[in-house]
């Protein structure tokens, strides 16, 4: 057990430990977590509260001793450097070669994952600081016996996703506790790189995952305060755009842009996970129940909601507004298949940039072209659309709650792909890779927890499929021993390739098939990576 003042790390001895887990570092982290620990921890149990209250009966609506926020007459402050024009952003895992290629994508922005996109394995969290202190840096390379990856002269604008509040980091501790992984990414990510960015004309900017209330952006606001006065930086010099991908943050977006002050600059459309929210929030509740993933597309009408209302409050109070995953992957066999794929990412982003949103996300290079065409069609010469405030826009508490689907239906063929996604994925992030390639789209944390927490639903309300069979533990089992044949064979694996697969199966059951919806499928899949 090495140890600093204050913070004990459990293994020096992976890849970049030496560039990234210096003492003044560590410090640092262990600095935050002294002061802002047990606020965290009142939060997330503020969550189970929350969650209690809904289970007795209560529905979110706009809160009453926030509506001052709401009428009030303020403003974020205007977008910092590298973020003015965010027509087209592409997202993944803090790996090195996929960070050199996301950066040369021609796409604005980067979004470098440590949370839905990486498995938080210590190997993979320390690897990945150091992989941005390269990229900060432009210092970044990888080779290969084929190819060396170097940076363009021109690179996306790097933004940094730290995990969410809910997850620890098991291998920093303080006094024997864990410290939050949110706290322990974005202080590595701060003390080594804020100099850096600044120096370089930009800043150390970041993604916020998982909000549930504005209070959790204010404690994200005092952080970030903190951080910036303990090394000597300008209020404000930290700048943040929130994911609105739970229910509950739908509800409260002007407060948590109020709340996160001079480090507030957008807010983004995270639609996997808010699908998840609304499966997770109302777990018990029949009017909740919804249809095969597939058909929950941003036109359903409390989608449709949630965006637009997005968009109306972004743009009401000066911040960017950023649309969903186009998460296609394209395939070099199947050419069919792109067209269709690409004309389905066409239509979705030419809705978004019609809507008002000043850029959209995509998950691999070769979809930057395409999307960057829709925007440039609507933005022209422009950096954005701040100017169209959506006064049309007056959406209710009862449009964001009202989940159904019209003509949504449960079928065989969406039970088996969210068993087949979820073991495939699992077995993926078990091995070391939260990105995972599926059946032509780029799955990571968020979809494999619709496809859990759909089966679940499905099993716990007896819902029944359109060809009148009820979904049930033994029909779900029965499928996921069939996609586990079908995927051993595919692999055509050794021993261990067998048993990781074998234990993503378990892993799949244990949160798609208990009696209790398990609130994230990381924490219990983060006990098996050791």
């Amino acid at each position: 057990m090495s140890t600093t003042t204050g913070i004990q790390i459990t293994d020096r001895s992976v890849p970049g430990a030496d560039q990234v887990l210096t003492n003044d570092a560590l410090d640092f982290v262990a600095l935050l977590h002294e002061r802002f620990e047990e606020r965290r921890q009142q939060l997330i149990a503020a969550r189970a509260e929350r969650a209690a209250r809904i289970a007795a009966g209560e529905l979110p609506t706009f809160r009453e001793d926030t509506a001052h926020i709401r009428e009030g007459d303020w403003r974020v402050p205007p977008a910092p450097p590298g973020l003015v024009d965010r027509r087209v952003e592409i997202t993944g895992p803090v790996e090195r070669k996929m960070m050199i290629n996301a950066l040369n994508s021609g796409a604005r922005v980067f979004m470098a994952d440590f949370e839905d996109a990486l498995t938080p394995s210590w190997p993979n969290i320390v690897q990945g600081q150091a992989n941005v202190m390269d990229a900060v840096r432009r210092e970044i390379s990888f080779s290969t016996p084929d190819k060396e990856y170097v940076l363009n002269d021109e690179i996306a604008t790097l933004v940094v996703r730290p995990r969410g509040w809910h997850l620890m980091e098991e291998h920093a501790r303080v006094g024997g506790d864990p410290v939050a992984g949110a706290l322990f990414d974005f202080g590595l990510f701060f003390f080594h790189n804020a100099a850096a960015a600044v120096e370089r004309g930009f800043g150390p900017y970041l993604y916020l995952p998982k909000l549930e209330s504005s209070e959790e952006a204010e404690l994200w606001h005092e952080v970030f305060s903190t951080a910036e006065d303990e090394l000597g930086f300008d209020r404000g010099t930290v700048r943040a755009t929130v994911l609105i991908e739970t229910i509950l943050a739908a509800f409260e977006m002007e407060e948590i842009l109020y709340r996160l002050g001079e480090h507030a600059t957008g807010l983004n459309a995270g639609r996997w996970d808010y699908i998840f929210s609304v499966i997770k929030k109302f777990p018990d509740r029949p009017e909740f129940v919804l249809p095969d993933r597939g058909q929950v597309t941003m036109t359903v009408p409390f989608m449709r909601a949630y965006t637009e209302l997005l968009v109306r409050t972004c743009h009401k109070r000066g911040a960017h507004a950023i649309g969903g995953m186009a998460a296609f992957i394209p395939s070099r066999r199947d050419p069919a298949v792109n067209q269709r794929a690409i004309a389905q990412v066409r239509a979705d982003k030419e809705r978004e940039a019609g809507d008002g949103f000043d850029g959209s996300w995509v998950a691999h290079p070769d979809l930057v072209p395409p999307v960057l065409e829709v925007f440039d069609r609507v933005l022209g010469d422009r950096p954005n659309q701040l100017e169209r405030t959506r006064e049309d826009v007056n959406i209710d508490a009862k449009q964001l709650l009202d989940v159904a689907v019209p003509d949504g239906k449960i079928t065989e063929a969406g039970l088996r792909n969210n068993i087949a996604v979820g073991v495939r994925y699992l077995t993926s992030w078990l091995g070391g890779n939260g990105a995972a390639a599926i059946f032509n789209l780029m799955e990571d944390a968020a979809t494999a927890e619709i496809s859990r927490s759909q089966v679940w639903q499905w099993i716990r309300h007896k819902a029944k499929l359109d060809d009148g069979r009820e979904v049930t533990k033994e029909l779900a089992r029965q499928i996921m021993d069939e996609e586990v044949d079908r995927f051993r064979q595919e692999l055509n694996g050794d021993a261990a390739v067998n048993q990781l697969i074998d234990t993503a199966a378990e892993l799949f059951a244990e949160v798609a098939l208990g009696d209790e919806l398990v609130e994230f499928l990381t924490i219990p899949a983060s006990k098996r990576l050791g």
